[in-house]
């Protein structure tokens, strides 16, 4: 039997005494020192003294030869402190264990299972990845924008006024040719570039803005008497700072641009620089016009000391991720996230309203969808942040005349859009107010009037508060009335050559649910300036004997003395541009005229008795006209089917042939983003007539705003920005939105029917993967990397081999992987359940002071979803991360051994061939060496340099350590030296990994030295955050690893990487930036039990000196206890 050396001096003194070697069958390897070396398994004999030999056995061993082979340590040589007094094993077990453990030590270990696994989770990861690429892409319809754009540097706009002038800048932006006075005469609007953006990038939007005053305002007299005046536009340059990744930088543009609003609002005050228009008010506040992070730039200027309370009032954000920053990898952004979003959410819940700060703000933020692949669109959302009275967000494929997506840079050049954008502003400014803008709830009304489809209920109708202007005369035997619900149908206008009175009689009340009055026609209608051929009024009777007044009167009675008369008001205010469906129609973004569409509830113009719809044309043409009242049971069909019916069964509606013209299909459980549809629509041809118009669909989510228009629909791609992971729930609390809406309008007189059917695109589905948890492949393969080298530890711990990282992964694979990941999908669906469960609400009504409480972190965890339904992702996500990992692994472990022949090459010397040769090559660079580099680097630390650029080094000079641990094992063949490979290959493969979450802020570091400035860091979190993983490299790199443990040690080093597994995976998704302190957590554990007494645990550390000789743990006191028993036994 064998025992542990018990360290006495003893222990020492015997060591030089001779001993013969045990008989094991094998003669001894001829390398000079007269030892048997170790031969995969076999222990390496030494020449043993002979009181070493009547060493009784401890009580941990039982004598028999299995116990043997299962307590033998094979990475450590048979010592004078180990003999070997047990009976001879059979061969054949020898042979197994021999063959077992040169298994465990293989780096190249590939089993079946983790060859299918493997070849099953990168295919998983092609498929997706080629989703995400190739399926369900929105069509581009953006036109080039053109501008010749002339800058002026506000050059003192110094270190007087902002201790960023040597990092920032501030510019004026002029349209050639158009306007070149660099005076501020206007009203100015500050844009805010987004991460790593140009100053430059307001040149379309600015240019627009300058020919749009210039060409059409300018000569307006209605719009001068209105209060339009030109933008000053102002952009700020911040040297293309890299926003995203560093929440300091983002306090640093907001602190920057809070000075810059008062430097601009100053400059209205000094007459060189000012040309202000006489009478007019000056200044007192700026618009600010914020592209991607410059829109959170934007918002969080508002919670700063330095913000001048009223200098803001509006803010227009373009693909602005305000919802939840769009990459964690940083602390002290998601810190600025949580308190920016707090402060504003706190502000709309003040009661009584006066003491909100934020009562005069407006928020508008502008998506661009599907087609924006830097971040998801869904984060554009602020129903979490403000209520609908004070902002909203919109798509841009739902603004009228723009009707197409774009990506995140689009979004700032994109002709239609740039031309939508400029009038909104337009909109809502007004030069006779010293803010600059009209009233908070005018503009909000204004800018829903401009970007939104109309059709939206908050869209407020503009004709209820307009006053009856109107006299329409008609015939008393005028056959233009029409019966109680007749559809008035026009196929050519103008046929009669005259003008001619349709009339339309209101239904009375009560009415039926959902009754709409609805009008589509292909001409425009004339809003009262004679432009349109067509005019719809909503008339009510006027008596004979009337004596009102009315600036218009129209008179259709002919040649009778007294006809009709109607007091009337015109309703083309409030109509709707729909794109163009004919049969030659590809795009909705096509440039085509569009449709004119009117829709009232009766509700709204029931105090009416006619809709007139007058036809002025002169000439007969192809023009055509369909109105009609509706009633909800008509138009409106609700289809209740879960997410497991659709994928099983998909959906089918038919619309009769005497349906309405407009129909309405809401399907309530499509909501999430992550899946994605495909319809089909099938009509009979026409029996009687030519089509007016071909079928056009409208898909619609009312959280956020959000429509897609598709012309000549015959099939099609549907996905919706609805419920997606991670997003804090809406401000008024609540959960799952209204769904998908489809609203089609087809042309009823054809008599024929029409069917919609609609399927779940599965591989399209898996492309919405990618955008909602790209981070989700940081966390689960961290996750899977921890639970292999927790199976390492306990085999090491067990059997004192240190098995290779593929030969633990295909262990985990068999057993304890597939556990956690079931279990993690119980998680899943727990949390979820959770989340909508009423006791959640009730506790936080406990432990919080709101009456109605809102937990906006409720999303964070895991899959940060609120349907159960995707409790699937988690086993998806781990097999693919299994499957990374694997692949990774191999990938490190071919370029480790390349550059360890590459090594051993170089070197020459490399190849031992003997023990005594081996102590002549050092295995790191000297001791004062180490010390005097990690002094130096601590310093720095503390001072200039992030702990982020400490990691790195360490990672290459772990790299090193591992390629020469590698290169030692190949030239020994040692178990001892492949057991500390092992070790290292294992540490730096979680290095790696860990690796790109410490870049972004290196990368800001770097910039920020680039343009002269020098980033502020904690000392005492630098340091923290790296002293750990600095032991544990450094210990590395003197060629020692972790020693075995028994005990209370050995299970808290297990439930440690255990714990730190699973936060890794239910944290690590929303809160990036933890996964390096899991790592830095588990390396001071590491550390710890290098350096730990004995009391505390059965172990010290395991070491190779430079003489090659093991160490290995001191038998404890109750272990000698234990030999003495058995030694006094019979």
């Amino acid at each position: 039997m064998r025992r542990r050396p018990s360290g006495s001096a003893e222990d020492e003194e015997d060591a030089t005494e001779p001993t013969p070697v045990p008989q094991l069958g094998l003669s001894p390897r001829p390398n000079g020192t007269g030892e048997l070396r170790t031969i995969g398994d076999v222990p390496e004999i030494r020449s043993t003294p002979p009181r070493r030999q009547n060493r009784k056995p401890s009580k941990e061993l039982d004598g028999s030869p299995t116990q043997w082979l299962r307590t033998e340590v094979p990475h450590m040589r048979t010592t004078p402190e180990s003999p070997i007094t047990t009976p001879e094993p059979p061969a054949a077990m020898l042979e197994r264990h021999r063959r077992t453990r040169q298994q465990q030590r293989n780096p190249w270990a590939c089993s079946l299972l983790t060859l299918a696994t493997s070849v099953f989770a990168i295919g998983l990861l092609v498929t997706i990845l080629h989703s995400f690429l190739n399926r369900q892409q929105d069509p581009k319809g953006c036109a080039m924008s053109y501008m010749r754009p002339a800058f002026t540097r506000y050059s003192d706009f110094d270190t007087e006024h902002t201790r960023f002038a040597s990092k920032y800048s501030l510019y004026l932006y002029r349209e050639g040719g158009v306007d070149e006075d660099t005076r501020v005469k206007g009203i100015p609007v500050l844009f805010v570039p987004g991460n790593a953006g140009s100053y430059k990038q307001v040149r379309p939007i600015a240019a627009e803005a300058a020919h749009y005053f210039h060409d059409t305002l300018r000569l307006d007299l209605g719009a001068a008497a209105d209060g339009k005046a030109p933008l000053d536009v102002f952009s700020v340059d911040f040297n293309e700072d890299i926003t995203a990744f560093h929440g300091e930088t983002l306090l640093e543009q907001a602190e920057y641009l809070n000075e810059a609003v008062a430097f601009i609002l100053a400059l209205y005050h000094q007459p060189g620089r000012s040309l202000r228009e006489p009478g007019l008010p000056l200044p007192k506040a700026v618009m600010i016009l914020g592209h991607s992070m410059g829109g959170v730039v934007a918002r969080t200027m508002l919670t700063l000391p330095n913000y001048q309370e009223h200098t803001v009032n509006t803010i227009i954000t373009l693909s602005a991720p305000h919802a939840r920053a769009p990459i964690s990898v940083d602390a002290e952004m998601v810190s600025v996230y949580g308190d920016v979003n707090r402060f504003w959410r706190q502000s709309y819940s003040q009661v009584p309203t006066h003491q909100n700060p934020l009562a005069d703000i407006t928020l508008i933020s502008i998506a661009g969808g599907g087609l924006d692949t830097m971040i998801p669109s869904e984060y554009t959302s602020v129903t979490s942040l403000v209520p609908e009275t004070h902002g909203f967000t919109v798509f841009t494929s739902s603004i009228p005349n723009v009707w197409t997506g774009m990506d995140h840079l689009a979004i700032m050049w994109c002709d239609q859009f740039r031309k939508a954008l400029v009038r909104a502003i337009f909109d809502v400014v007004d030069s006779r107010r010293a803010a600059q803008t009209k009233v908070q709830n005018e503009r909000i009304g204004a800018i829903r009037k401009r970007l939104l489809t109309g059709m939206e209920p908050v869209v407020e109708k503009a004709i209820l508060a307009q006053e009856l202007d109107t006299r329409l005369t008609i015939a008393e035997d005028t056959d233009g009335v029409l019966s109680a619900g007749e559809r008035l149908v026009l196929r050519s206008h103008g046929a009669a050559k005259d003008t001619k009175a349709h009339l339309l009689p209101v239904p009375v009340q009560p009415f039926a649910a959902g009754s709409k009055f609805t009008l589509l026609t292909n001409q425009v209608l004339d809003t009262g300036n004679d432009a349109g051929s067509l005019v719809v009024l909503l008339c009510s009777e006027l008596p004979i004997q009337s004596g009102m007044t009315f600036p218009h009167s129209l008179d259709l009675s002919g040649d009778e003395p007294i006809g009709s008369q109607l007091a009337c008001k015109n309703a083309a205010v409030d109509q709707i541009m729909l794109p163009a469906s004919t049969n030659e129609s590809a795009n909705a973004f096509d440039d085509t005229k569009p449709f004119s569409y009117l829709q009232f509830d009766l509700l709204d113009i029931a105090e009416h008795d006619f809709v007139a719809v007058i036809e002025k044309a002169s000439e007969e043409s192809h023009g055509w006209l369909i109105a009609e009242f509706i009633t909800g049971a008509m138009s409106s069909v609700t289809v209740s089917k879960g997410h497991h019916e659709l994928l099983a069964q998909g959906l089918t509606v038919q619309l009769p042939a005497s349906r309405a013209m407009m129909s309405e299909l809401k399907i309530p459980e499509i909501h999430s983003t992550l899946f994605a549809y495909r319809f089909a629509i099938e009509r009979q041809p026409c029996d009687r007539f030519e089509e007016s118009f071909t079928p056009l669909l409208r898909q619609y989510i009312a959280e956020p705003y959000e429509s897609k228009f598709f012309v000549n629909a015959k099939g099609g791609n549907i996905n919706v920005h609805g419920l997606s992971p991670y997003m804090p729930p809406p401000l008024r609390g609540g959960g799952a939105t209204d769904g998908l809406s489809l609203t089609i309008w087809s042309d009823p007189v054809c008599n024929s029917t029409v069917n919609i059917s609609l399927h779940v695109d599965v591989l399209g589905s898996a492309g919405k993967l990618v955008m909602r948890y790209r981070t989700v492949f940081a966390a689960f393969p961290l996750l899977v990397m921890l639970i292999v080298m927790r199976k390492q530890m306990k085999v090491y711990d067990t059997t004192g081999v240190f098995m290779s990282f593929s030969s633990a992964m295909d262990v985990c694979l068999r057993t304890s992987l597939p556990f956690v990941f079931i279990a993690l999908s119980f998680l899943a669906v727990s949390l979820s359940k959770a989340a909508q469960g009423s006791w959640t609400r009730s506790w936080l009504s406990l432990i919080t002071t709101s009456a109605k409480a809102v937990d906006f972190n409720v999303h964070d965890l895991l899959l940060g979803t609120q349907d159960p339904f995707f409790w699937f992702l988690v086993p998806l996500f781990g097999i693919i991360s299994i499957g990374i990992i694997i692949a990774g692994n191999y990938a490190i472990t071919a370029l480790l051994h390349t550059l360890a022949f590459v090594y051993g090459r170089v070197s020459g010397g490399l190849g031992r061939q003997n023990e005594a040769h081996r102590t002549t090559i050092p295995f790191s660079s000297g001791p004062r060496h180490r010390i005097l580099i990690t002094t130096l680097l601590g310093l720095l630390m503390t001072t200039l340099i992030p702990y982020q650029l400490a990691y790195l080094l360490l990672t290459f000079l772990h790299f090193s350590t591992a390629v020469r641990a590698l290169r030692s094992a190949r030239d020994t063949n040692s178990s001892a030296d492949y057991n500390f490979y092992n070790y290292t290959h294992t540490l730096l493969v979680l290095m790696l990994w860990v690796l790109p979450i410490n870049l972004p802020t290196l990368v800001i570091w770097s910039h920020n030295l680039a343009v002269r400035w020098l980033t502020s860091f904690s000392a005492q979190m630098n340091l923290l955050a790296i002293v750990p993983i600095v032991a544990i490299v450094e210990l590395a790199g003197r060629r020692e690893m972790v020693g075995r443990t028994t005990g209370r040690a050995r299970h808290l080093t297990n439930v440690l990487i255990f714990l730190a597994a699973l936060y890794a995976a239910v944290y690590g998704v929303t809160y990036a930036y933890r996964l390096h302190h899991i790592l830095n957590l588990l390396a001071a554990w590491l550390v710890l039990l290098h350096f730990g007494q004995k009391g505390f645990a059965a172990a010290v550390p395991w070491s190779v000196p430079v003489d090659g000789t093991p160490q290995t743990p001191p038998v404890p006191e109750k272990a000698r206890k234990a030999e003495s028993d058995i030694k006094k036994r019979p």
